[in-house]
């Protein structure tokens, strides 16, 4: 009989094993809570000078106490605000090389964008504890969009985007002439970890990424990306050469997607080797008549079940001013619920958590 029970006994932890093996393990990559920055379209409600970054950069509780925040810095954007879209589907007509060039004066105007995040850590650093991250700027590369002939010229050379290498040809032209702007300005306290895809699918653009990565990388750069659920090529992210991904879970928006979507999504994100998206916006405040506090709450409290906020880079999506809207409340519900996120946040800023989330991807 002892021989069988050591032999079931055997069978029953190696299958817990097994299933914990099955289950896999959030991604690694070099930024622990990288915030979404949409900026540079007319249409946005901020104009990301050194104030409206404030809160993204410190947190201030409820009881005065100050602490450093997010250590990633996402900037993208989707349009133009003035009818050209940077990728599919979000205008009628696509930027050009104009859009394009527009939407890096954009990114590079003084005492807003990346100038006024600068200034704005700057000035924090002799009120605060000394820092244990460098903070981490990703930015978005606008999409050649397939078949698109209008966008212009390099070198005398008219583009058409029906053609793979004309795309590739662009891209490279656009992060060539971002790294060319970018070293002029010598940001201090800024570190630029890599680009960022902005298509959230590879519908109509998986011919190009694997080269554009490459060439991202040939610059000791990286390459990012946030597909949403589902999305086609979101379990292959490997397979088109991100350095990383974090998953959209999409639960916030949609009062009928239940509680359970966030824990897919953490199932999903460890089985991949992905990092997680956390998902809110202005109608997370009291004030809201969206009334959608809780769907907040929900992503936190799914982030401690699942291990997220121990183990896994974490992306925030809120919204393009949430957290500005938050920090301006006086309601007291709002308060508390900010002073729980970002109290998960700081307490991944210590050197050792630093640390181990920022261990190589394999």
């Amino acid at each position: 009989m002892k021989p069988l029970l050591f032999f079931i006994a055997f069978l029953v932890c190696y299958g817990d094993f097994a299933s914990a093996q099955d289950k896999g393990q959030y991604g690694k990559t070099n930024i622990a809570d990288l915030v979404l920055i949409y900026q540079g379209g007319t249409h946005r409600p901020m104009e990301w000078t050194k104030e409206e970054f404030l809160p993204y950069i410190i947190h201030e509780d409820s009881k005065g106490r100050k602490n450093w925040l997010y250590d990633g810095f996402l900037f993208l954007e989707f349009k133009d605000g003035k009818g050209r879209n940077y990728a599919p589907g979000y205008a009628k007509l696509n930027a050009r090389k104009t859009e394009w060039e527009w939407l890096l004066d954009r990114n590079f105007e003084q005492n807003k964008a990346f100038s006024a995040l600068n200034q704005a850590i700057e000035e924090q650093k002799p009120k605060m504890k000394k820092l244990q991250f460098k903070h981490k700027l990703v930015v978005g590369i606008p999409s050649p969009i397939h078949n698109q002939k209008d966008w212009g010229q390099i070198n005398g050379k008219e583009l058409d985007f029906s053609k793979h290498e004309d795309r590739i040809e662009a891209g490279k032209w656009y992060i060539d002439k971002f790294l060319e702007r970018y070293k002029t300005e010598g940001y201090t306290n800024l570190n630029l970890e890599g680009f960022y895809w902005v298509d959230e699918d590879v519908n109509g653009c998986a011919e190009i990424l694997e080269l554009l990565g490459d060439y991202i990388r040939s610059k000791g750069l990286r390459f990012y990306w946030i597909p949403y659920w589902n999305a086609k090529g979101f379990d292959q992210w490997r397979k088109f050469k991100f350095d990383f991904a974090w998953l959209q879970p999409n639960h916030f928006f949609n009062k009928k997607i239940p509680d359970s979507r966030i824990d897919q999504a953490c199932d999903l994100a460890k089985k991949l080797g992905m990092g997680v998206e956390m998902e809110f916006d202005s109608h997370a405040l009291n004030s809201s008549k969206e009334q959608k506090s809780g769907r907040l709450k929900a992503y936190i409290e799914a982030f401690k079940r699942n291990g997220a906020f121990e183990d896994a880079p974490i992306a925030y999506y809120e919204g393009g001013n949430g957290m500005y809207l938050f920090s301006k409340s006086k309601e007291l519900q709002d308060k508390v619920l900010m002073d729980e996120l970002a109290a998960e946040i700081i307490k991944r800023k210590s050197k050792s958590f630093m640390k181990k989330i920022s261990k190589e991807s394999k």
